[in-house]
């Protein structure tokens, strides 16, 4: 079968496939109108008549939030509380804004129902639904155009029962259905319940959208969907819980670069994905870091997420002189349709045309040569802007990169600093369309000693996606305290979700010998409102404590320890590309390699600058900067303060 990974992106969408021997990549702008057409079409150009095993992060979910275009969605819980989706949390995004308001709930009001029927903190019922009373509201459903229902009750997470007639009743009447029990079975009804409004919202889309790609693929075709959390599942699943697909795409990237910088001997590195709409950045120390306080648009996605940071800073992003006369730069893109200004359509500025108007992108190399930049358009745009802020083009162009790394660096601080760690003791492995341009600026400003810019790095979400595991999450709310936190008392319920893990990774297609299964728990102080998702380890007490002091500054050992959720991460292994690995040869760079010497703009001045062939470099060989490498899928600068080095693995190791 021909191996292919998929990555949907604002600008271009991205494949890289392995069929036999040969690895190859290509790239396509995307189709915004209808992704799936970018897809298929990539897709048939890989491997027209040939078994392929497709990997594929998707943006259907993400978009359809962020547009607020997915379903018209009806929400059904406990009498008395139909407004747990309006009253929400009473934190307020911007503190000092006097202006700001949530965004609305993607329900509406009219369409929050509460029923009868309780289930109490013990599990045990103490009123009965009546099923009368769900075809009632049923029938409201279907009288003002419903096309899916999130159910979220009271302590669900511990009786399902009411949840499940519910969503059997809905069902049989052709409803799509999303109960909280079988997306979040966690206590915090709030989070819960919009977790389950996510997954019902974006739910016919996202099956339109995979049934649309698994028509127009062949019968021997097997279709996987990378997931939020760093590993994949079966389109089917996907069907059920698109919510775990809402960072599908950065989150390949993220996977990508752990498994390359391991194989490369780096195990803490900061990600940095630059690509045609945004900038999105994830630390990883040993492994990625996962968590389940993620939110979309303001709203809370309770499901197991690689933590990741975006910010509004991509080659696409548009400069603009604001009101004040200041340079601003995003997070307004120009996306594929109209795109840039040397993309031949665009009107406006963007960090794209300032890369090329200094020289550092250069129109001839651009995906290959095969598709030209229009250096000549961007000239009377950047003339223009200059006189209207009362600088040189060049000053201009050279202000929107400034601005724009400031912007990624603050991004970078936030997922490091901010969390406790010194962004110094780890390396920076750039990656996306547009990264290379900016990873060397940033690393200096950040005091990072060390670039990784791996091959096609633009496409290196789908070779993410490519080298990822079948991944599946599971939790569940214990409340433990006092006595009951000891290991034989948890092991107890790790047991009952074990269990389910290896029986839906079997329905996956993994035999039971390739499934490995890590536990964790969410530990708190008692009286505190937040957990720490811990290891679960021989001493898991002492693990919290540390891990407590690590984020906050300070432990209290003889504070009584709480365990409120207990949840797994069943791995189960798939068959995937090695990654060769190559003798390093002479540190002299092979005469074919360097294409030519240009002025490019560095810091005020132009500086004569080396061009390089990236596919001729060799391992072992050494450059100098200032210099540039092209390839298909990326550039890569190296200014004057930097050097770089090809690894074993074929990785550009820049020294700052």
């Amino acid at each position: 079968m021909v191996i292919i990974g998929v990555d949907t992106g604002g600008t271009f969408t991205d494949f890289i496939y392995k069929d036999g021997d040969k690895w190859g990549v290509f790239k396509t702008l995307s189709t915004p109108e209808n992704p799936a057409k970018a897809v298929l079409f990539g897709i048939e150009k890989i491997a027209k008549d040939k078994p392929k095993n497709i990997t594929h992060g998707s943006t259907v979910a993400t978009n359809a939030v962020l547009e607020r275009k997915g379903a018209k969605t009806a929400f059904i819980t406990n009498k008395g509380f139909e407004d747990i989706l309006f009253i929400g949390r009473q934190n307020r995004e911007k503190l000092y804004d006097l202006h700001y308001r949530k965004n609305p709930p993607l329900v509406q009001k009219e369409l929050s129902f509460g029923v009868k029927g309780r289930i109490i903190y013990t599990g045990e019922e103490i009123e009965k639904l009546d099923e009368a009373e769900i075809e009632k509201v049923a029938k409201i459903l279907k009288e003002k155009g419903v096309e899916s229902v999130a159910v979220s009750f009271l302590f669900s997470f511990l009786n399902p029962e009411h949840e499940e007639i519910v969503e059997r009743v809905l069902k049989k009447l052709g409803f799509e259905v999303s109960i909280s029990s079988k997306i979040v079975p966690e206590f915090r009804e709030y989070e819960r319940s919009s977790t389950s409004v996510i997954n019902a919202y974006v739910m016919p889309k996202m099956k339109g959208y995979i049934s649309f790609l698994e028509n127009h693929l062949g019968k021997e075709d097997r279709l996987r969907i990378m997931q939020s959390n760093g590993g994949v599942i079966s389109s089917e699943t996907v069907k059920e819980q698109p919510v775990r697909t809402i960072l599908s795409g950065p989150a390949g990237g993220v996977a990508g670069a752990w498994k390359i910088g391991k194989l490369a001997g780096y195990e803490k590195l900061i990600t940095f994905d630059m690509g045609g709409t945004s900038t999105d950045v994830s630390l990883i120390d040993e492994k990625p870091i996962i968590t389940t306080e993620s939110k979309i648009e303001g709203y809370p996605v309770k499901v197991p997420v690689i933590d990741i940071h975006t910010v509004g800073a991509g080659g696409g992003s548009i400069a603009r002189i604001d009101s004040g006369g200041a340079l601003t730069v995003g997070p307004e893109s120009a996306g594929a349709d109209p795109g840039p200004i040397c993309y031949g359509k665009g009107e406006e500025i963007t960090i794209t045309d300032a890369n090329l108007f200094i020289g550092r992108l250069i129109s001839d190399y651009f995906l290959g040569g095969n598709m030209k930049l229009q250096f000549e358009r961007i000239v009377p745009y950047f003339e223009e802007m200059a006189k209207k802020a009362g600088i040189t083009p060049l000053e201009l162009a050279e202000g929107i990169l400034n601005i724009a790394n400031t912007k990624m660096e603050k991004a970078i601080r936030v997922i490091s600093v901010e969390r406790g760690y010194n962004p110094q003791e780890f390396s920076l492995f750039s990656f996306g369309g547009a990264g290379g341009l900016h990873a060397a600026f940033l690393a200096k400003a950040l005091g990072i000693p060390r670039v990784i810019v791996p091959q096609n790095p633009g496409i290196l979400s789908a070779m993410g996606m490519v080298l990822s595991d079948i991944v599946k999450d599971y939790s569940l709310t214990v409340m433990l305290t006092g006595k009951s936190v000891n290991r034989e008392n948890i092991e107890r319920f790790f047991k009952v979700l074990e269990e389910r893990a290896v029986e839906d990774l079997k329905r996956e297609g993994i035999s039971e010998n390739k499934i490995k299964v890590e536990k964790y728990l969410d530990m708190r102080y008692k009286g505190q409102s937040f957990e720490l998702i811990v290891p679960f380890v021989d001493d898991f007490i002492e693990a919290f404590h540390k891990e407590h002091e690590r984020v906050y500054g300070y432990s209290s050992r003889k504070m009584e320890v709480e365990v409120v959720n207990v949840r797994i991460r069943a791995i189960g292994e798939t068959e995937k590309p090695e990654l060769k690995k190559f003798n390093l040869v002479s540190e002299k760079v092979p005469e074919g390699a360097l294409l030519e010497k240009r002025k490019v703009y560095f810091d005020g001045k132009w500086i004569e600058t080396s061009v390089y062939n990236r596919e001729k470099l060799l391992p072992g060989n050494r450059i100098e900067g200032a210099a540039i490498v092209v390839e298909y899928s990326s550039t890569t600068v190296i200014p004057p303060f930097a050097k770089a080095f090809v690894d074993e693995y074929k990785n550009l190791i820049i020294e700052v």
